[in-house]
């Protein structure tokens, strides 16, 4: 499992002040306030930075020392990570980082759907997808009816899936 993980990214600067709009990656902004400051770039530097203003499918952010246009257009697509230390997810919830290639199977005949290779938060419920082994995309829901196990440290996710659900 990676130490640091990906949370934002600044797309471009907003306004004229040096700061700059951020793309999420995680499930909500909220989570940004919980952190003073993020590691950047390739060798993870942490650099002091907020969230000023929360937009629909972007966060505006600020980064101590950029004060100016010129100054935040350098950070133009700079990735922010946190160190995983440094934030306790609830229990049972997981970084999706860490579901992303995790092998799918069926709870009760050990049936091998196929691994994971993304998860759409669009819906109500996270929708997993599988890239079965003969290349098919399965979907199925995050709900207690179908999600039975994910054993991160075995690397597996027990499903039960409802009738016509691969169909």
């Amino acid at each position: 499992m990676k130490t640091f993980l990906e949370i934002a990214r600044f797309t471009k600067p907003q306004g004229l002040k040096g700061d700059l709009r951020a793309q999420l990656f995680c499930d909500s902004p909220d989570v940004l306030f919980d952190f003073d400051g993020f590691y950047m770039g390739a060798n993870k530097s942490f650099i002091k930075a907020k969230v000023c203003e929360l937009r629909k499918g972007f966060v505006v952010m600020s980064v101590q020392g950029v004060d100016n246009i010129e100054k935040a257009e350098k950070l133009t697509g700079e990735t922010l990570y946190i160190d995983r230390e440094d934030y306790k997810l609830p229990e049972n919830t997981w970084f999706i980082k860490d579901l992303l290639g995790l092998n799918v199977v069926n709870a009760d005949t050990g049936e091998r759907y196929g691994v994971v290779k993304d998860i759409l938060q669009s819906a109500p419920k996270d929708v997993y997808v599988v890239k079965s082994p003969e290349g098919r995309e399965l979907l199925f829901p995050s709900i207690p009816e179908v999600l039975v196990d994910i054993n991160i440290t075995e690397r597996i996710i027990k499903i039960r899936p409802l009738e016509g659900l691969f169909d």
